[in-house]
C-alpha cells in the first residue's frame, strides 16, 4: 500500500501534469471546437483508454523492452507521427462550401474515440511517463511492486480524463458557434490540421 505522503506529492504533481498543454490536451481541444463537446469527451475518454494500456505495459514490463529497442521505439514513434500528420493533412484539405450551412459535426464520438485510443498507444512519450516516472513513487516496503504501480497508473488514467474532459466541456461550446459560420470554419480546420501536424511534428522529434 502506497503510503499517504507518497501519494499525496504523487498527485500534487500529477494534477500539475495533466493541465499541461500537451498532446493529450490539445488534441482534445482541436476536437472539441472541431465537433463538439461530445466528441471532445469521446477523445478524451479514447486517451485513457490508451493509458491504460500502457500502465498495464508497465506492470508486466513490455514498456521497458520497447525503451531498450531502438528499432521498436522508433516504429512506435513513426507510425503515430506519421498518423497525426496525415489527420492533419486531411482536416487541413477539407473544403467547406460557404453557401451552405454546418449543421453536423465533423467528425463522430465513435471515429474520434478509436482514433484517440490508437494514438495513444503509438505515443512512446506515454510509455516514457509509466516507465520514467511511476517507478519513483513506489517503495518496495509498502508491498507488491506491480499493484503499486497499477494504482499510481490509474490514478493518472482519472486525473488525465477530468482534465480532457474538462478542456472539452469548456471548447465544444465555443466550437458550437464556430461551426455556424462556414468562413471562420474555413479557417479552424487549417488551425486544426495545424495543431495535428505540430503534435506529428513533435512525437516524431521526441528523443529516446
Amino acid at each position: 500500500m502506497i503510503d499517504q505522503a507518497t501519494l499525496f506529492t504523487y498527485l500534487v504533481i500529477l494534477l500539475g501534469f495533466v493541465f499541461i498543454p500537451g498532446p493529450a490536451v490539445l488534441l482534445t481541444l482541436a476536437r472539441s471546437t472541431s465537433s463538439g463537446v461530445r466528441v471532445g469527451l469521446a477523445t478524451g475518454l479514447g486517451i485513457a483508454v490508451g493509458d491504460v494500456l500502457h500502465t498495464v505495459l508497465a506492470v508486466v514490463g513490455v514498456s521497458a523492452v520497447i525503451l531498450t529497442s531502438a528499432l521498436i521505439f522508433s516504429v512506435v514513434k513513426y507510425l503515430g507521427a506519421a498518423y497525426l500528420i496525415y489527420l492533419g493533412i486531411k482536416a487541413i484539405g477539407t473544403k467547406i462550401d460557404p453557401k451552405l450551412p454546418i449543421t453536423t459535426n465533423t467528425l463522430d464520438a465513435k471515429t474520434a474515440f478509436r482514433q484517440a485510443v490508437f494514438l495513444e498507444v503509438l505515443n512512446p512519450k506515454s510509455a516514457m511517463f509509466f516507465l520514467a516516472f511511476l517507478p519513483q513513487f513506489v517503495n518496495p516496503e509498502n508491498g507488491f511492486i506491480a499493484v503499486q504501480l497499477l494504482t499510481l497508473g490509474l490514478l493518472f488514467v482519472l486525473m488525465g480524463l477530468f482534465s480532457t474532459a474538462t478542456v472539452a466541456f469548456s471548447a465544444g461550446h465555443v466550437g458550437t458557434f464556430l461551426r455556424r459560420n462556414p468562413v471562420v470554419m474555413r479557417w479552424q480546420n487549417k488551425t486544426v490540421g495545424g495543431i495535428y501536424c505540430g503534435l506529428g511534428i513533435r512525437l516524431a522529434l521526441q528523443e529516446q
